[in-house]
């Protein structure tokens, strides 16, 4: 079974195809194109999420949701 990650055409957040890269969100589970990963990382907020996924990583959960989902599942950025 193939991850949806890897296979999916669009941006979760614009829509615009991967075809130029992908990367996950630091604060959910999107599936995000090169220009909108680059929008996130000015986010005020970007380095909260970043330290929550390192935290994360340390305890061995190498399935953290982000600190959105976490917080909110319908909030999104």
């Amino acid at each position: 079974m193939e991850d949806k990650f890897f296979t999916q055409k669009f941006c979760d957040r614009c829509g615009k195809p991967l075809d130029d890269g992908r990367i996950m969100s630091m604060f959910n589970t999107d599936c995000l194109c090169m220009y909108c990963s680059d929008a996130e990382r000015e986010r005020p907020d970007f380095n909260e999420a970043r330290k929550a996924d390192e935290d994360q990583i340390l305890k061995s959960n190498y399935n953290f949701k982000g600190i959105w989902l976490s917080k909110n599942p319908t909030q999104k950025p």
